[in-house]
C-alpha cells in the first residue's frame, strides 16, 4: 500500500516536491524550498531500497541535482535544518550509490550548518540572524540535524565537524531536558555571555508542557548521537525521555500533539511524533543489553505503536497527492497542518517500516 501511494504521488508530482503538509488531505506541488523537501527524496530512496525499482532511483537522483543547485545558490538554507534537507536526500544517495554530486552537496550543506554554531553557549542557532538576542537559542529538533556533521567528519577526516556536533549535543542534553525528563522545545542563552536563560516553546501547548514531536526528536536524537559517541550516561537519558513519552500515550498508542493531552480532551493527534519515536527506539535497541528489563518493553511498545499507525492512520483520503500517514500536526498555534498528513511523518513512517523489514543501513 505504501509503495503504491508513492508511485501514485510521483505521477501527480512529476519532478516537483510535495508541500510540507496536506490541505484537506492532499499535498500541493512545490519547488525545492522550505525545510521538508529532503523527506520526499528520502521516501524515494527508501522505496528504492524496498523494491529495487530503478524508477525510484532515477527520480531520486534528479532530486539530488536539485539539492546541489539549492546549496550552491543558497536557496532557503540559512537555518539549522540542513540535516533534514541533506541527510535523507544526499547522504542517503551517496551511501546507496556512491554518487559524487550527492556527497559534494551534503558536505557543502554541512559547511553551511557549521556557520550556525555559537561558541558562547556552545550550540547551533536554529533560526534568525546569527547572534541576535531574540533568536539566541537551540531547539531539540536539531538533534536530527547534527548527524550530518558527524557524517562529514567521518568522510573528510576533519575533527571540527564532530567537535561542533558533540558540543551542541551536550548542550542540548544539559539544558533542554527538564528534571522530569520532558523536553523544552527551545532553550535561550545570553548572547553576551552564553549563560543559560531558560526554556520556551514554539510548537508546544505552553512553555511548561511537552510538545510530543519535541519529545520524540529527543528519543531519536539521543539514539542517533549515541551511535556515534556511545557515552554510557546517555543510555539513562534515553530511557528517561522514552519512558516519559510512552507513559503519556493514549489507548491507541499514538500520541496527541502535546503530551499534556489525554483521551477525551478533543485534541489532534500527531502521528509523526509516534513514527519518529518508533525509529528512535529501533535505533537504540541494539545498544541495550539483553538482560535489560526495559528492552522487551521498548520492543513491544515500538511494535504496538507501529501496528496502530498501520491500522488506524493510513486510510486513503484523497485522489490527489496523498499522505502515507494521516492525522499529524505541523503547527497548532498557527493552524497549519492540523489533523493533516505531513512530509516528515510520511518519511519516518516508511523508515520505521523499512527498519522492521531489513537490516537497514541508516541514512543518518
Amino acid at each position: 500500500m505504501v509503495i503504491d501511494k508513492v508511485k501514485h504521488n510521483i505521477v501527480k508530482l512529476g519532478e516537483t516536491f510535495p508541500s510540507s503538509s496536506t490541505k484537506n488531505s492532499s499535498y500541493e506541488p512545490s519547488e525545492n524550498v522550505e525545510w521538508t523537501t529532503g523527506f520526499w527524496t528520502g521516501i524515494l530512496w527508501l522505496a528504492y531500497e524496498a523494491t529495487n525499482d530503478e524508477h525510484f532511483r532515477r527520480l531520486a537522483e534528479k532530486n539530488v541535482q536539485s539539492f546541489k543547485y539549492r546549496i550552491d545558490h543558497e536557496i532557503d538554507v540559512d537555518h539549522h535544518d540542513l540535516g533534514f534537507l541533506y541527510t535523507p536526500s544526499c547522504v542517503s544517495a551517496y551511501k546507496l550509490t556512491g554518487n559524487p554530486i550527492a556527497k559534494a552537496a551534503a558536505l557543502k550543506a554541512a559547511d553551511k550548518l557549521m556557520t550556525r554554531y555559537n561558541p558562547k553557549g556552545q550550540f547551533i542557532q536554529a533560526w534568525g540572524p546569527k547572534g541576535s538576542a531574540e533568536n539566541y537559542r537551540l531547539i531539540v529538533d536539531a538533534l536530527l540535524n547534527i548527524p550530518l556533521l558527524f557524517w562529514a567528519s567521518e568522510e573528510t577526516g576533519k575533527p571540527e565537524y564532530k567537535e561542533v556536533a558533540s558540543k551542541h549535543y551536550a548542550t542540548t542534553l544539559k539544558y533542554a531536558i527538564r528534571p522530569d525528563a520532558s523536553a523544552f522545545h527551545t532553550f535561550y542563552f545570553d548572547p553576551a555571555t552564553g549563560q543559560p536563560l531558560g526554556g520556551k516553546t514554539r510548537q508546544g501547548y505552553s512553555d511548561d508542557s511537552s510538545w510530543a514531536r519535541g519529545q520524540s526528536w529527543l528519543i531519536y536524537g539521543i539514539a542517533l548521537n549515541y551511535t556515534r559517541l556511545q557515552d554510557a550516561a546517555d543510555i539513562h537519558t534515553f530511557k528517561a525521555v522514552t519512558n516519559y513519552f510512552l507513559n503519556r500515550l493514549p489507548a491507541d498508542m499514538v500520541s496527541y500533539w502535546d503530551l499534556i493531552f489525554h483521551d477525551g480532551d478533543w485534541q489532534a493527534k500527531d502521528s509523526s511524533a509516534t513514527a519518529i519515536a518508533v525509529c528512535g527506539i529501533k535505533q537504540m535497541e541494539g545498544f541495550l543489553q539483553e538482560g535489560d528489563e526495559l528492552k522487551p518493553l521498548y520492543q513491544h511498545a515500538a511494535s504496538s505503536m507501529l501496528r496502530s499507525l498501520i491500522t488506524n492512520y493510513t486510510d486513503e483520503q484523497t485522489t490527489g497527492i496523498t499522505a502515507l500517514l494521516n492525522h499529524g500536526v505541523y503547527s497548532w498555534h498557527s493552524g497549519r497542518g492540523v489533523d493533516e498528513g505531513n512530509l516528515w511523518g510520511d518519511y519516518f513512517y516508511l523508515e520505521a517500516l523499512i527498519r522492521y523489514k531489513k537490516q537497514w543501513q541508516m541514512y543518518w
